[in-house]
Formats: structure tokens, sequence, C-alpha cells
């Protein structure tokens, strides 16, 4: 099939849904056409700049769908009509026309660093509002880094204000300094990372036998000192400590542990199941709230602490390759008045890449990264859109109102949309 260079218009799918709505004679309320066809506003005047829509319809019967060995988790999802290079070009995907309210007017993305080949923008991107800073967190086990077993990785941090004076810009590498974060006691292999108290929670994977994992707590501003609250389970190291999220009702604090230290080669042999814990600030108590993961990764919390999410990368298997027929899925549950979890519900699967870092905006919609970029999803699971990079994202943050940083390990992008990130504690 030909393929088009030029972007797409609203038009394709107004006419597309309309004539499916029709077809299937559903009954047009007035939120129904609005949910149907985009505003009139938006067929007048076109889509913003950096938006375009890709409806589902256009790719539902294609001519021809390749085998595993072509098309596999680890493949870009190239629609018809599509290049790489205008999926890039206005990176801003609509499924579903719920995705403009997302986005508003004017979304932007602007790469603001370039790392080479060393993955320095990997996870734990979290914002700190005192002094508008976004610190992220290198990946542990890459070659490419030398982290993991023989030398820690590190955490980095960026200024928002330099963000913000360049949002206007597709490509503003060197124009935002990167700056490394000295926590002392050091953060061991800092992953995941999220906001409590005033002060930055890190999750640490550990390096080999001798180093537990541990979450740390650490002050944001220099001299960046920190100080441990978990390093075991009744005596037992954890196995990999990943993702970690604070709950905005309870005020407890939930990590994930998980295998992937062991999958890098810098960790043992793991020593207990990959399971969701719930750390209680008041007994320092640590139970078990959720299990029955291949791989449980990211970790959040729904706006008003209703719901709690958590990543499963099963597909992923590291250093060891990948498994098509392995998680790369969303679960949701209900978090019971105990703080422990319940009703366990399939929320979504992200067919490319691996669903890693997770986050809810104040709508309580769900966004992810995944292998080309960050997927958004409606409370009931619909996906809306995409944020599309071309390249995997294994976490990214809200910045404040219509801020959001992404991390896609060598590199790091800034971007603007309408929405708000969920509160943080």
């Amino acid at each position: 099939m030909p393929q088009e260079t030029t972007p797409r218009s609203a038009a394709p799918w107004i006419l597309s849904a309309a004539a499916a709505a029709f077809a299937i004679g559903v009954a047009t309320s007035p939120d129904t056409i609005k949910n149907i066809f985009f505003d009139i506003q938006d067929v007048l005047t076109g889509l913003p700049p950096q938006v375009q829509s890709i409806p589902p319809s256009t790719f539902a019967a294609l001519p021809a769908v390749p085998p595993e060995n072509i098309a596999n988790i680890t493949t870009l999802f190239i629609p018809p009509g599509s290049t790489l290079e205008s999926l890039k070009e206005r990176p801003f995907h609509v499924y579903h026309p719920d995705f403009l309210k997302i986005l508003g007017r004017s979304p932007t993305l602007t790469l603001i660093a370039d790392a080479g080949t060393d993955p320095l923008f990997h996870e734990a991107v979290v914002w700190y509002p005192p002094t508008d800073e976004v610190f992220i967190a290198q990946s542990a086990g890459p070659p490419s880094a030398g982290t993991g077993l023989k030398k820690s990785s590190m955490i980095s941090k960026i200024s928002l204000i330099e963000a913000m004076a360049v949002s206007n810009e597709r490509n503003a590498i060197g124009k935002v300094q990167v700056h490394t974060v000295p926590t002392e006691p050091p953060v061991i292999n800092p992953n995941g990372g999220t906001n409590y108290n005033g002060a930055i929670l890190f999750t640490g994977e550990g390096m080999g036998p001798d180093v537990p994992p541990t979450l740390f707590i650490a002050n944001p501003r220099e001299p960046y000192n920190t100080s441990i609250l978990v390093n075991n389970y009744f005596g037992r190291q954890f196995n990999s400590l990943n993702d970690v999220s604070v709950n905005y009702r309870n005020k407890h604090i939930y990590f994930t542990d998980t295998v992937y230290g062991y999958l890098q080669d810098f960790r043992p042999k793991p020593g207990l199941p990959n399971q969701v814990y719930r750390l209680d600030p008041a007994t320092g108590a640590v139970t078990v709230v959720a299990d029955e993961f291949v791989r449980c990764n990211g970790i959040t919390f729904s706006q008003d602490g209703r719901y709690a999410y958590v990543t499963d990368t099963g597909a992923s298997k590291a250093f060891y390759g990948f498994d098509n027929t392995g998680a790369s899925t969303i679960y949701r549950y209900t978090v019971a008045r105990d703080g422990t979890f319940e009703h366990r519900k399939m929320f979504a699967y992200a067919a490319v890449g691996f669903v890693d870092g997770v986050h809810c905006d104040s709508k309580g919609n769900v966004y992810a990264g995944v292998g080309d970029g960050i997927h958004v999803w409606n409370p009931s699971g619909t996906l809306l859109g995409k944020i599309f990079l071309g390249e995997a994202s294994a976490n990214f943050q809200f910045a404040g109102d219509g801020r959001m940083v992404i991390g896609a390990e060598t590199h790091l992008y800034y971007a603007t949309l309408a929405a708000k990130g969920a509160p943080i504690s």
C-alpha cells in the first residue's frame, strides 16, 4: 500500500465514525455525538500543529498481517498511510476524540537532552515543586552504562525553568543543563522515585549479594543526605526494588519488588516472589498487598486514591530476551479502607514494547511508558492516544499543571499539554 508522508486531517475520522454510528444504529444523544465527532472547530480549523488523528477503523482490517518474526512486542506499529517520520513529525496521536481534551489547543514536545549511548534518563522521574526541578535515575545494568555490579547508577536533575524556555522548539539539546545529584550516603542503583512529605523516596535495586535492595528517603536539596526506610522483609533481602508510590488517601507507601537485578546480572538469585509491598509509616510495618505477577514493575494511584495501578513487564526478560506471550499489562486494584488491595482487574495491555512506569492525571486517566512513548487510557481502559517518541520510555511524570518530563533512556523530553497530574504527596 502506498504510504502518505503528509499528516492526516480530522475529516476522514469524522466521516468514518459517522458512517459507523449510523450503520449500527447508535442512539446519538448529545454526549454520544460529542464523543463520536470532533468539535466543529477542529473540522474548520484543523488539529494543532503537532497533533494527528489515527482512527482505529483505519487499521482494524489490514490487507496483510505479518507473522511473529516480523511484527512482535519489540517492533513499532506503523499504521497504514503513515511512516515513522510522519508519526514523529506530529507526535500527539489521537485514537479517540477525548484525547483532544487532554492535549488542549497547542501541545508541544521538545527533545531537551541527549546522553549518547548512556541510559541516563531511565526512571524515577520526580518533580520537586519548591525548586521546580525534576530528578531522573540512570539505568542500572546496561553494559553501555557500566552500572549495576561494579558501579552504581546515578541520579540527575534538570531545571523546569530552562525546559519551559525552549518549549517552542522541537530540538533544544544543550539548552537544558543536566546536573548530577551526589546523594550521601549514596542511593545504590536507584530506580523508582516519588514525592513524600517534602522529600523524595527512591527505590535502590541493590548490588551483588551484600548490598540489599533498599527504600531510601532523600533530601532534594544540598547536601542531598539520605536515610534508609526499609531494606528487608523480616530479615530476608528483597529481590530488586523497582518502583514506589504514595497513596494520596491513606498516605501509606507502596513499592514493587521484582527480579530485574538478577536478569541484568547484578543481583543474586531471587529469594522472594515478585510482589507489591505496603509500608505503614506510622508503625514501620511492611506487608504484602499483591502477588501473582510475572514481573511487577510500575505502581501508581488514581487521583482520589481509590484505585491502584500496577504494571507487569513479564514479556521482558532483560538480558535474556523477550516473551511475546508474557505480560505487558496494567492491572487495577481497589484500595480497601485498611490499605490492602482487592478486586484485581486486567485494565490494559500495551501491544508495543513493555509497559513500565505508570501515572494518573487529575481526571483519572492512566498514562504509561511503553515501547514507542507514552500511551494514555481513560478510566475504562480505552486507549485515547499516544505521545509518540518512536522509542521506548521507561518512565515520565507530570511536573505541575500542563507540563510533563519524559525519560527515554538516552533521550529526555519536555511536553506541554492541557492535563494536570494527580495530586502528589
